[in-house]
C-alpha cells in the first residue's frame, strides 16, 4: 500500500469556460504556501502567434474543434518537463488544463510528474452554462465550451470533483482544500 503525501501539483481538468481559472485563483488564496498557476492557456500564449500561427501546431476550427499536431505534442512534453523541474525545485503548482483526449491527457501528465504527488480535480460545468460563459469571452472560439464539456472528462480518474454551476469559485476551492488536507500526513 502506498503512502499518500501532500500534493505538490493540483491538476484542474475541465472544458473551456468551465471555471478552472477562477477556481485556480481561489485556491491560490486559501491553500497553505504559494501555489503557481500555469496551464494550457499559458502554453498556447507562448506558442508562435499565441497559438494562431500555423507554426504553433494547433488549429482552432470555426466550429470549436481543435486539432493538435505531433510537433505540438512533442513541445507539450517539453513544457511539462519544464513545469516538472519547477516542482522538483520546490514550487507547488496548479495546472489549469483541458484534456482534449481525456484519459490520454491524464496519462501524459502522470508520466511527466511520475515522481511527485499529484491531485486530480475534475471541474465540471453543464454545456449550456459553459456556452453562455464562452459567449461573454471575446478570446474564445464559439463552440469549444459545448464540445469540451463532457469529452475532456472521458476516462479521467479524479480525487475530487466540483461543479462550478452549483457553487461559487470560493466554495469549490474549499472543497478542493478539504481534499488536499485529507492527504497531508498527520503527526
Amino acid at each position: 500500500m502506498s503512502v499518500r503525501r501532500s500534493p505538490q501539483v493540483l491538476v484542474l481538468n475541465g472544458g473551456s469556460s468551465s471555471g478552472k481559472t477562477s477556481l485556480a485563483r481561489a485556491l491560490q488564496e486559501i491553500l497553505p504556501g504559494i501555489w503557481l498557476t500555469f496551464g494550457v492557456d499559458s502554453f498556447i500564449d507562448a506558442l508562435p502567434g499565441g497559438g494562431d500561427s500555423p507554426r504553433a501546431g494547433i488549429t482552432f476550427a470555426p466550429d470549436g474543434t481543435i486539432t493538435i499536431s505531433a510537433a505540438h505534442r512533442a513541445l507539450e512534453a517539453t513544457w511539462y518537463a519544464g513545469l516538472h523541474a519547477m516542482v522538483r525545485a520546490g514550487a507547488c503548482r496548479i495546472l489549469d488544463e483541458v484534456f482534449l483526449s481525456g484519459a490520454d491527457g491524464q496519462d501524459r501528465v502522470n508520466a511527466a510528474f511520475s515522481d511527485v504527488e499529484v491531485m486530480w480535480v475534475g471541474v465540471h460545468c453543464p454545456p449550456d452554462v459553459a456556452a453562455s460563459r464562452e459567449a461573454d469571452r471575446p478570446d474564445r472560439v464559439v463552440g469549444m465550451a459545448r464540445t469540451q464539456a463532457a469529452s475532456v472528462h472521458r476516462g479521467v480518474v479524479y480525487d475530487v470533483e466540483v461543479d462550478t454551476s452549483l457553487a461559487a469559485p470560493d466554495e469549490c476551492a474549499q472543497r478542493v482544500e478539504r481534499a488536499v488536507e485529507s492527504r497531508v500526513p498527520q503527526g
